[in-house]
């Protein structure tokens, strides 16, 4: 019964991230404004339930089969992606470089500006 419990609160969420993303046209997914709402809940109450707690750790445990579905449609559209490998390739390795030159940036930024907080506390 822990375990339905659990996995209901979550389908909740869901269901009022999804209507409050239709209500308000607001461009996120609603499982994504469902996972918001529950992490600002979680937050809010500063603990998890034991329901909550005991089907988080069984999703977690078959995470691997979540990417399922991405293998089976990378599969279907295999020709496609042969197609456009130029193009995949690019977005990639772009997205990779900016990704990680963000991150300098703003590690660089964070430490100077904890250093300078230190400086000023010591």
């Amino acid at each position: 019964m822990n375990f339905l419990n659990g996995i209901t609160l979550l389908l909740i969420y869901q269901l009022v991230g999804e209507v409050s993303v239709l209500l308000l046209r607001i461009p996120v997914p609603g499982p994504v404004m469902g996972m918001v709402m529950l992490f600002l809940t979680l937050a809010f109450r500063g603990r998890s339930t034991e329901s909550l707690d005991s089907v988080s750790s069984a999703l977690l445990s078959h995470l691997s089969l979540l990417f399922v579905p991405a293998g089976v449609g990378i599969i279907v559209h295999f020709d496609r992606i042969i197609d456009e490998w130029l193009a995949i390739s690019a977005a990639l390795v772009l997205s990779t470089i900016i990704t990680m030159a963000a991150t300098v940036v703003i590690m660089k930024g964070a430490n100077r500006l904890f250093l300078n907080r230190d400086k000023k506390d010591g």
